[in-house]
């Protein structure tokens, strides 16, 4: 039976998810590569995140080895968007995985982000707000079938990290530059999109599924758990205090996927100031989300 093979290059994490022809999921893979280090200073991807983006693709090539796939699409986001030299990236990713990534634009991100988070949700449930908390960017789309409206705001956990978190636990004058950075970037979603007429706001990617394990108090990250639970803003608000008060070390003991720990913070302030802004109570976490939107788009 032929696979199909999809792969999701992004700030912080490269993720694969391997299908059958009927969509059923074969595998799936996250590593933590953080491809955007230091991007949003440099205006370049660093030598070692490469090297260590590259590593994991030549693994992944492996699996899609294993596994026969006949069918493959890598597609990279923002820090390849940002980075001045991302062509020796592609060309090192293309070497390793024997398939060259293509470079998605902000609207075609949020096009996929929307297509994989809505995939297994009622149309009763529509409208959808999909939000799409990224390593570099965040994701707005509106829509019932499809995207509506939709906008990519230069905000996410790695860049709002790196950015203005330097101290560990980060001063309050630190969170406190954050969030006015956030607040400045959100301004810009109510120029295209009444977020008001969303009937189901629908949280995405790492930042929203870690807030949720840490609300579920998961020992082991557990996506049948996450996928589908619920986050309200006061759970926001609290979890990004407690994160936002401890250690690098102290935050690797408190998430089930202690990698997270250095960038944590600056998603959850992202997260938590975007449903204060925008006057949303709570989200639905979803697991499924651009990587299933790409794995789609194959069959």
């Amino acid at each position: 039976m032929s696979a199909f093979a999809a792969l999701d290059i992004g700030t912080n994490s490269v993720r694969l998810l391997v299908t059958d022809a009927a969509g059923n999921e074969l595998e799936r893979l996250m590593r933590m590569t953080r491809l955007g280090q230091g991007v949003d200073v440099t205006g370049e991807l660093a030598p070692e995140a490469i090297t260590r983006t590259v590593a994991v693709l030549a693994e992944y090539a492996a699996r899609l080895r294993v596994h026969g796939a006949t069918r493959v699409r890598a597609a990279a986001t923002s820090a390849a968007r940002d980075a001045r030299n991302g062509e020796e990236f592609f060309d090192a990713a293309e070497r390793a995985l024997g398939v060259r990534p293509e470079l998605l634009s902000g609207d075609a991100e949020a096009h996929w982000s929307f297509f994989g988070a809505t995939l297994d949700l009622a149309a009763s449930n529509a409208p959808f707000l999909v939000i799409d908390l990224g390593g570099g960017s965040t994701e707005f789309v509106l829509g019932k079938g499809q995207p509506e409206a939709a906008i990519s705001l230069q905000m996410g956990c790695v860049r709002m990290s790196e950015r203005h978190l330097s101290s560990d636990p980060p001063t309050r004058e630190q969170l406190a530059a954050c969030a006015a950075d956030v607040r400045r970037e959100l301004s810009r979603v109510r120029e295209v999109m009444d977020v008001s007429k969303a009937h189901t706001v629908i949280g995405l990617a790492g930042t929203v599924t870690a807030l949720s394990a840490m609300q579920l108090g998961l020992a082991r990250y557990d996506a049948t758990r996450t996928h589908h639970s619920r986050l309200s803003a006061a759970s926001v608000e609290a979890l990004a205090l407690r994160l936002a008060s401890a250690t690098v070390a102290e935050r690797r003991g408190l998430l089930v996927e202690p990698a997270r720990a250095e960038v944590i913070v600056g998603g959850a302030i992202v997260l938590e100031t975007t449903m204060s802004e925008l006057g949303l109570t709570e989200l639905l976490v979803s697991e499924h989300d651009i990587l299933d939107g790409l794995a789609a788009s194959l069959r």
